[in-house]
Formats: C-alpha cells, sequence, structure tokens
C-alpha cells in the first residue's frame, strides 16, 4: 500500500474534461441540471476526489462561467478540435504555460459520464506502474448480448498481456458455428469504456497523427493509435460506466445519483 502510495505521488498526473456546448443528440448536456448541480460539476466533484488537478476544456463561455461558478479549474480552447483528445493537449499546453508545473500523465475524463467511480481513475492510473504502458484505458466484462450487438457499444478484444487488438462496433469476435445465444457462455466480451490515459510525449505524438481507414470505418479515433503502432494497455475494471447521449439516457440513469 506504501509503494503505491508512494507511486501516485511521484507521478504527476492531471484529469482534463473536454467539454462542448453543442451536441447533436443533446445540446448544452455538460450544463443540464441533475438534482441540483450541472453535468459538469458532478463530473468534476467525482474526479477530484482522486486528483489534485481537474481541468475543464472548454470553447463555450457559458460552460466557463459555470466551472468558474462552482470553484473549478477551467480553460478556454479552440473550437476547431476533431477530438477531445486533441482539446485535451491544447488544455497540456496552457495549464503548463500558466503555472510552470509538470505533468507525466493525462487523463482524458469524459464530461457526458456522470456517474464516473474515482475507484475507475485509480485503476487506469495504477497501469503506469508499468514503464511500457503509453496509453491506457478500461474496459467492463459484458454479458448482455443486445449490449454486445449493439453498435453504440464500442467492443475491444485484448491479448493475453492486456494491450488491445482491435476496438469495434461489431460483435468481436464472431463466433463461427456457435448460435448467438450462446456467445456469452463460449467468451467473454469486453465493451470499452471511454477514458483514456497517455503519457504526455505520446500525447503530443499521437495528436498530430493524421486520420487513419480504420478510424475512419469505424468512426473510433483509438484505432487510428493502434494502426500507427501505438500500444494501449486496457485493465478490467469492476465498474461500468453511463454515457447521456440524450435527454432519453439522462431520464434512464437518475434514480442512480445519491
Amino acid at each position: 500500500m506504501i509503494r503505491i502510495f508512494f507511486f501516485f505521488v511521484l507521478m504527476k498526473f492531471i484529469g482534463i474534461i473536454p467539454a462542448r456546448y453543442q451536441s447533436t443528440r443533446f445540446p448544452g448536456k455538460p450544463l443540464v441540471s441533475i438534482h441540483g448541480k450541472t453535468m459538469i460539476q458532478r463530473v468534476y466533484e467525482r474526479a477530484s476526489q482522486v486528483l489534485e488537478d481537474v481541468l475543464v476544456a472548454t470553447d463555450d463561455k457559458r460552460i466557463e462561467e459555470e466551472v468558474q461558478r462552482f470553484g473549478g479549474q477551467v480553460v478556454m480552447t479552440a473550437g476547431t478540435h476533431r477530438s477531445g483528445t486533441d482539446r485535451c493537449a491544447e488544455a497540456l499546453d496552457i495549464f503548463r504555460s500558466q503555472t510552470g508545473r509538470a505533468v507525466d500523465i493525462v487523463i482524458n475524463i469524459q464530461g457526458d459520464e456522470p456517474l464516473i467511480r474515482p475507484e475507475q481513475l485509480q485503476e487506469i492510473m495504477a497501469l503506469f506502474k508499468k514503464p511500457e504502458t503509453a496509453i491506457a484505458t478500461l474496459v467492463h466484462k459484458q454479458h448482455d448480448l443486445s449490449e454486445i450487438l449493439n453498435p453504440n457499444a464500442v467492443k475491444a478484444v485484448l491479448d493475453k498481456n492486456g494491450k488491445v487488438l482491435y476496438f469495434s462496433r461489431s460483435p468481436i469476435p464472431y463466433q463461427r458455428n456457435v448460435p448467438r445465444e450462446k456467445w456469452t457462455t463460449r467468451y467473454t466480451y469486453y465493451i470499452h469504456i471511454g477514458m483514456y490515459a497517455y503519457r504526455t510525449d505520446t500525447l503530443s505524438e499521437i495528436t498530430r497523427l493524421a486520420p487513419s481507414p480504420l478510424e475512419k470505418a469505424e468512426s473510433l479515433e483509438q484505432n487510428r493509435w493502434l494502426e500507427n503502432g501505438f500500444s494501449i494497455t486496457a485493465t478490467v475494471s469492476a465498474y461500468r460506466n453511463y454515457s447521456v447521449d440524450t435527454p432519453e439516457d439522462l431520464k434512464k440513469i437518475l434514480h442512480l445519483f445519491d
């Protein structure tokens, strides 16, 4: 336990929450009220239970003002970023320029997952005890066939050492000559949890990569990193996440809050 404590002290982590106001299916969702607190505040407070530094990166003044209202750290970034990863990279540059502080690891925290667990942050941070970990993420075992078949639930296939082989919206692996209703009894399927952590030099490298064929095919930016030879280390989380992509998603999870 002492060794783990000193590891977290020596490694300088920052949590960055990319937050856009515009959303095709749920405009303004970072500011939606959840039992008296905005979604962005709930994500921020949960992340702050583990991380000393948490930063919201946005391109919208309304989100900036809300984070300032509840006392959080926020930076304004460009409105032209293609992904949350790109926004994290700019936010990191701003943070280091403003504070002069070193950062070893950036954790990209989804701003539309207000039920994020502090334990998940600890799980992803622990992966960096391995010097070879450049990019880390989380997966969760899934036994519900409907979720495995759902293209909105991203599946991940891992090798025996916990490295991700591929991400797909399709149910992978496809089990030939096995009835679908028996798939979950013959293989452990993993649903990807969209939290990433990167060493800062790796973050800088991957944001310079051009979109790749596999990324475009699946509409999954993490496949760009794999396609360019970067390894992604995953750990199996005991906890699942609930992403709020639509007002209906929010209604489904309101009862899960304290």
